[in-house]
């Protein structure tokens, strides 16, 4: 049980190329994601960006694993100076003028237990529903 992947589906009122341009365009990213300096949907470029609660913040590494123009975009998330090492996958479903977006976060149990609990499960499941469920809804069908 504990070793299953975090999944949050959402659909959108938008077509794929809309949500896939979200997902993938910097400037676009920088409006519900995170603000990164660069980002190429191209399998190996490596983006960095810092996040975390007020109090800590932590360096994400992550490379692109996987592209599928249009339908799926794969990284690797690990934190700088922390073992463990997890990957993100969306995938767009096209369903008429809707698109629903599968996002599965997956080695989540690799990740240190900390004082804090900052790589709790339930934490990630928090962020991605903000993330998924709310910021990039609000963006897309804005």
């Amino acid at each position: 049980m504990k070793n299953e992947p975090f999944v949050i589906e959402r659909t959108y009122n938008a077509p794929a190329a809309r949500v896939w341009k979200a997902i993938t365009d910097k400037d676009q990213m920088k409006e519900w994601y995170f603000d990164l300096s660069d980002f190429k949907p191209e399998v190996g470029f490596e983006f960095r960006f810092e996040a975390g609660p007020d109090d800590k913040s932590y360096v994400h590494l992550c490379k692109i694993t996987q592209v599928i123009k249009g339908k799926k975009l794969a990284y690797t998330w690990r934190y700088e100076g922390y073992e463990g090492n997890s990957e993100v996958t969306f995938e767009l479903f096209p369903e008429g003028e809707q698109t629903r977006l599968r996002l599965t976060h997956t080695g989540l149990e690799t990740f240190p237990v900390t004082k804090d609990n900052a790589f709790a499960k339930e934490n990630f499941a928090e962020g991605w529903t903000s993330i998924i469920g709310t910021s990039l809804k609000n963006y897309i069908e804005k």
